[in-house]
């Protein structure tokens, strides 16, 4: 072969290298994508797959439509709040508060319903719309872009985050739910099972109480005297006595700061950590005191 056709090869190859980083809309994990409108046929519907349990989606000055199918990798049997398998997968998605240009439905057995549609300059930010799939049900989310004569700052992002383990406790849909449901207190089984399955454990005190109108919710301000666990940094301070952190729960729970020590469980939502089980620590204590002496504790805890 001359050096020439070595060259060809060569910078036809670089060329094939260049040219498929440059077009590749996926991030490496397959957890987001990121592509623009511009590039696509006129009324062509994109097919996107995802594959994470959490990610983002950026559409670039949207024209036509996509159709995003979330394929995540959790386990096949969701278990619940109280050790029970349900096989439900619930998935949320928090649109940024700048979502413009397209609106967003769900697709379900190939009937849609508007989750998310196309804000005015001067409206309120979207809210955060939940979903629920069992297994087996045919699920996608479809995007299809509003006519603009000027799509040049337009541009429909959001995050997505699924789990086979919400409950009620942690929806933020606009849809009404049961407050009965979400806000009655945890039995000691829900309990034993919230300290092994929880994003965050902390012992600690409510310092105070105050409202979030935007999310409706009542975001409670914690003083903790132990952080057991957390999966991201929640609670911090300069010392491991003096940790600070924000809790969210739902707003018609009616929390009301109070005195003594509680075991603060739950999920982090969006960044944001979400109410589970609150018990007063002595009420685990006991529980867990009695449920380890009948060797039915599900995890242990160093507990005082």
């Amino acid at each position: 072969m001359s050096a020439f056709k070595v060259w060809i090869n060569a910078t036809w190859i670089l060329f094939l290298a260049v040219s498929d980083v440059a077009f590749s809309n996926y991030s490496e994990d397959q957890c987001s994508w990121r592509g623009s409108g511009l590039s696509q046929q006129h009324g062509s519907v994109e097919q996107i797959s995802l594959h994470c349990s959490e990610g983002t989606l950026d559409w670039l000055y949207p024209t036509g439509a996509l159709r995003l199918t979330l394929s995540p990798r959790l386990p096949s049997v969701a278990v619940g709040p109280g050790g029970s398998s349900s096989g439900l997968i619930t998935a949320c998605v928090k649109p940024s508060e700048q979502f413009h240009g397209a609106q967003l439905y769900l697709e379900r057995d190939g009937v849609l319903e508007l989750l998310i549609g196309d804000r005015l300059e001067s409206s309120p930010p979207p809210r955060v719309r939940c979903f629920s799939r069992m297994p087996g049900e045919r699920v996608a989310l479809f995007l299809q872009a509003t006519p603009h004569q000027d799509i040049s700052r337009r541009i429909a992002s959001f995050h997505y985050e699924l789990r086979g383990d919400w409950s009620a406790r942690l929806s933020l849909d606009s849809s009404p739910i049961s407050s009965e449901d979400a806000c009655r207190p945890c039995n000691d089984t829900e309990i034993l099972m919230a300290v092994c399955t929880s994003d965050f454990v902390v012992r600690g005190n409510i310092r105070s109480v105050e409202e979030d109108e935007n999310l409706r919710a009542a975001v409670i301000k914690v003083s903790s005297t132990r952080v057991f666990r957390q999966k991201y940094a929640l609670f911090t301070g300069s010392s491991r006595l003096a940790r600070r952190g924000d809790i969210r729960t739902l707003l018609q729970c009616g929390v009301k700061p109070g005195p003594g020590s509680f075991l603060f469980t739950g999920r982090v939502h969006f960044g944001e950590a979400w109410l589970g089980c609150a018990p007063r620590y002595k009420d685990f204590l006991q529980a867990y005191t009695a449920a380890k002496a009948a060797q039915q504790i599900p995890c242990e805890l160093p507990v005082d």
